[in-house]
């Protein structure tokens, strides 16, 4: 079995790449991300890690140098945030078109302006439909767990498609936690080595990342459409093998005291946490709480959603982000879609909470539910509030 220590997440994260046995890291450094870049190079330079750590000089071109890289058969890794993932956004659609299965840690930070180096969604969100599989971590174990698994998923001959694991910035990335981190002899009986559908070699040119008229740029786009609707199998699979092997199980949507509950909030990210000891404390008062974390973002789980909300009376979506314009967070309307083609639909509201880093304590959550049980007659229904913003 593996080894219980106490480390930071990115510190803990880095580790368990190198478990992983990279062949190239191509990492630009940006805060909270940058210990990640930091560990790794020092795992290279002393020989711990056997792989190239590709210097580079911005994080476009890091996404640059990982799409070569995974292109010639190699197993190719970055992280990033916040601006450095809006600067790789010319890159991201094509990493998926060409079916190269990279993996990079998003330790996710408020996109500018103004300037804010703190925790919240607002750089993912943007990049939803680039055609990568997006995974979202509560705590230091599942970093890890998620960042091995994410080579598994997209290393899978079904698959064969980039994966972003979503890391909250600070509030997780900086945290000190106890972790259990795998064996060596255990992640390369869980990951076996890569096996690339085609790659590049002088000695056998091929063609990637072609030229595409409009006579077929449509069936392309509907083939990528399919094998990232198609991935949530594997996942599915990948999830399973890892719960029988380590005992640690993830699902889509995952719940906490909902099997009977009449009011749920949804969450995403290490905010989950917080929210299940408002939970906690709603049940003393009587009130049948719940709480449902989404894990797996693209491909979004609509039948998971479905069932887990069949018999709620009322449902809280919590956002990281806003959707400028737009009819609330953007996991609320994704919420809002899933349950339009369903039979069953509770009132539905939405609040936009914890931007730029703001403290979401206990009492914030528990104020929540109770503002929505007071909406005797839901007049706040299918509408969205910036919580705690001051008068």
């Amino acid at each position: 079995m593996g080894k219980r220590v106490g480390l930071e997440v990115t510190v803990a994260v880095a580790e368990a790449v190198a478990l992983c046995r990279i062949d190239m890291a191509g990492v630009y450094p940006i805060t909270p991300q940058s210990h990640i870049a930091e560990h790794l190079s020092s795992l290279v330079a002393d020989g711990t890690l056997e792989a190239e750590f590709v210097t580079v000089e911005s994080e476009h071109s890091a996404m640059s140098a990982v799409i070569g890289a995974s292109a010639t058969g190699a197993r190719a890794y970055t992280a990033t945030a916040s601006q450095g993932l809006l600067l790789m956004n010319e890159l991201l659609p094509i990493a998926s078109a060409m079916r190269l299965p990279i993996c990079m840690a998003i330790a996710n930070r408020a996109v500018s302006g103004p300037l804010n180096i703190l925790n919240d969604h607002s750089d993912i969100m943007p990049q939803r439909d680039t055609g990568w599989i997006s995974l979202f971590v509560e705590n230091s174990q599942e970093a890890v767990d998620l960042s091995i698994q994410a080579f598994k998923i997209a290393e899978h001959k079904d698959v064969m498609l980039p994966v972003n694991v979503n890391i909250d910035g600070f509030q997780l990335t900086h945290m000190v936690e106890p972790v259990e981190l795998p064996t060596q002899e255990e992640v390369d009986e869980f990951l076996p080595p890569l096996t690339p559908h085609a790659t590049l070699h002088p000695a056998k040119p091929v063609t990637m990342g072609a030229f595409s008229m409009s006579d077929y740029f449509t069936e392309i786009m509907k083939a990528k459409d399919e094998v990232i609707k198609n991935s949530k199998k594997i996942v599915l699979e990948v999830w399973d093998e890892w719960g029988k092997k380590f005992g640690r199980h993830y699902k889509p949507v995952e719940s906490y005291r909902a099997d009977d509950a009449d009011i749920l909030m949804l969450t995403m990210g290490s905010m989950g946490e917080t929210a299940k000891i408002a939970i906690d404390e709603l049940r003393q008062k009587g009130v049948k709480a719940g709480l449902l974390k989404l894990r797996l973002w693209r491909p979004f789980p609509f039948e998971e959603i479905r069932e887990a909300l069949k018999n709620a009376k009322t449902l809280i979506v919590t956002d990281r982000a806003v959707s400028f314009g737009g009819p609330g967070g953007p996991v609320f309307s994704e919420i809002k879609s899933a349950l339009f083609a369903g039979k069953h639909h509770p009132a539905i509201y939405n609040y936009i909470i914890g931007l730029g880093g703001r403290d979401v304590a206990v009492r914030d959550f528990v104020g929540m539910f109770e503002k929505i049980l007071s909406d005797k007659d839901q007049k706040a229904k299918d509408t969205y509030e910036f919580w705690g913003v001051r008068e």
